[in-house]
């Protein structure tokens, strides 16, 4: 049992208690999560993943990244903008990915309505929204991090006003922790101290 602090992981470096329950999770926490991502490609990438995500483990989602990479043309703004009805069918039918029409169809609603935006207009609406670091308390446990906060609902405002989809503030939050917007890594994890 844990009161949600940091864990020692198989090589002894404390995670966060999230990041050991499989390996996948302690690569991502490591690698990934927490880490400044940019580019409107990414980020689309990102956010439709999160969408994805919405009720399920994000687990799920990162096993079959490599599914919905291969189905969505590596989320591609333009190409995935360019999808048809006979490619909606084809990903409905695509046991690689979480085959939820809503999901799919917001996938690509916001890419035709990301299509429309002038390069970089994304990366920069995005991490407009991110917090000054020095504004915001390290968190020592898992009780410290929050699931929304006022920058996260003021990035699905702008999101939702400008015809995105499926972004909630707690997926803008997730999104935000996921691409580095904020450091939700604990005090004593090792990836918090990683560059």
């Amino acid at each position: 049992m844990t009161d949600g602090a940091t864990l020692a992981g198989p090589d002894g470096a404390l995670r966060c208690p999230w990041a050991l329950s499989t390996p996948d999770y302690v690569t991502y926490h490591d690698e990934e999560w927490g880490r400044p991502v940019h580019g409107d490609d990414a980020l689309f990438e990102r956010l439709s993943l999160e969408a994805f995500q919405s009720g399920l483990s994000w687990i799920t989602i990162l096993r079959r990244r490599p599914g919905f990479r291969a189905a969505f043309a590596d989320f591609s703004i333009a190409t995935v903008a360019t999808f048809t009805d006979d490619d909606r069918e084809r990903l409905l039918a695509d046991v690689g990915i979480i085959r939820n029409r809503a999901k799919i169809d917001a996938t690509l609603a916001n890419a035709r309505a990301l299509a429309g935006w002038e390069p970089g207009e994304l990366d920069d609406l995005v991490w407009s929204h991110a917090p000054a670091p020095d504004t915001r308390p390290v968190p020592k446990t898992l009780a410290d991090v929050p699931a929304v906060t006022p920058e996260s609902t003021a990035l699905s405002k702008a999101l939702k006003k400008r015809g995105l989809r499926f972004v909630g503030p707690t997926t803008a939050y997730a999104l935000m922790q996921a691409c580095g917007l904020v450091d939700d890594h604990l005090a004593d994890c090792a990836a918090r101290r990683v560059g």
